[in-house]
């Protein structure tokens, strides 16, 4: 699909808005920033008075104004419709061409100059150069407005996921501090365990943060080493262990006794300890987690499965967006930062690889990461 440039000539001269008007009606390019296919609607006319009732109607993309017209000059006009904050580019024409008159019209916002007479392949130029620089600097401010976006966005969610468990803590406190239940101090011991409970969930969620914002930022120092899978998932199945006996879940693993990989064992140990601990926490009593690891040529893969509550198609969609967490009946109880997948996700990439899952409502779940990991020349 073509973009057209709206195109107003702004020139005291009939000849030439018609040649610049045919000029540019045949010109077509494609903008290097976008791949798009440019094409130019042109119309014209003869003083500057004119051109600022059609510019406020119907604002342009591009003007090319004339250095002289009659009654007010092509610099009162660029002063007027105050050039710098519109999204317009001017080119300035003129047959009184100085180095002083250039100068003058770029520092008032014209973008470029053309002296009179020009050839049209010297206008085509000057215009093609005008309108990639327009559309460049439009891709920098959607993206500015996008990473404000972004921003806002990513606020609102922190400042709402911190909000829930810093009001349950406040209540509590409340509630012991005025001895709502009496002097008894172990009528409180609950309030405490839920209290540690949600400070415990806010840490984890700062330490997501932290996680993720090292990994996008490319701040993060990466130690890259031959460790062995096996270990590391061993260790970080340990560590998840009490939190499984609570719930009488068993969790196996079957591997070799050794799968060598170059990589950076903690970035490894976040992608499992996120894979077994959600195993766990969205599993059901005496369910059980199962995490296979095997080499597949210059891939290592890690599965873990869970007889859990599952997920419906349009849920395992979502998963891996941050800050998303699965709201429903059965998962509403379960405290979570929504990161922790989002971070599988990009440490993934970080080694070429890729991060998919598998689920049923009330069968279970299975996540398998792949990631690219050559073999060691004594392998």
């Amino acid at each position: 699909m073509m973009q057209m440039i709206k195109t107003l000539v702004i020139d005291d001269e009939p000849g030439m808005c018609l040649v610049i008007q045919k000029t540019l009606q045949r010109f077509t390019f494609r903008c290097t920033e976008t791949g798009e296919e440019i094409g130019f609607l042109v119309e014209s006319t003869d003083s500057a008075e004119s051109a600022i009732a059609i510019i406020n109607q119907n604002r342009p993309d591009l003007l090319l104004l004339d250095y002289k017209l009659p009654g007010q000059s092509g610099l009162d006009l660029l002063e007027q419709i105050k050039y710098n904050e519109s999204d317009m580019v001017v080119i300035m024409m003129t047959a009184y061409a100085t180095f002083e008159t250039a100068v003058t019209a770029i520092k008032k916002g014209a973008f470029d100059f053309i002296a009179k007479p020009f050839e049209p392949e010297e206008l085509r130029k000057t215009v093609k150069k005008a309108i990639q620089n327009l559309i460049l600097a439009r891709q920098i401010r959607q993206l500015e407005h996008e990473k404000h976006q972004v921003r806002f966005q990513f606020i609102s969610v922190l400042g709402h996921e911190l909000k829930s468990p810093i009001n349950a803590i406040e209540g509590y406190l409340n509630i012991m501090q005025q001895r709502l239940l009496g002097n008894n101090i172990e009528k409180y011991d609950e309030m405490v365990m839920r209290s540690l409970a949600r400070i415990n969930g806010m840490k984890k969620l700062i330490n997501d943060l932290l996680d993720l914002t090292r990994i996008e930022s490319g701040q993060r120092k990466r130690e890259i080493a031959d460790h062995n899978l096996t270990r590391i998932a061993q260790t970080a199945i340990e560590s998840i262990q009490p939190q499984a006996a609570e719930q009488e879940i068993t969790i196996s693993l079957q591997a070799a006794t050794e799968i060598n990989m170059l990589c950076d064992a903690s970035e490894i140990e976040i992608v499992l300890n996120n894979l077994i601990s959600n195993a766990v926490k969205y599993n059901r009593r005496q369910g059980s987690v199962d995490v296979f690891l095997n080499r597949d040529g210059e891939y290592v893969e890690i599965k873990v499965s869970d007889t859990g509550i599952g997920m419906t198609p349009e849920e395992t969609a979502k998963l891996f967006g941050e800050f998303v967490r699965i709201k429903n009946e059965k998962t509403r109880q379960i405290t979570g930062s929504g990161l922790g997948l989002s971070i599988v996700k990009k440490i993934a990439q970080l080694y070429d690889g890729t991060v998919n899952v598998t689920s049923e409502p009330d069968k279970g779940s299975t996540f398998t990461v792949r990631l690219r990991a050559p073999l060691l020349s004594n392998s």
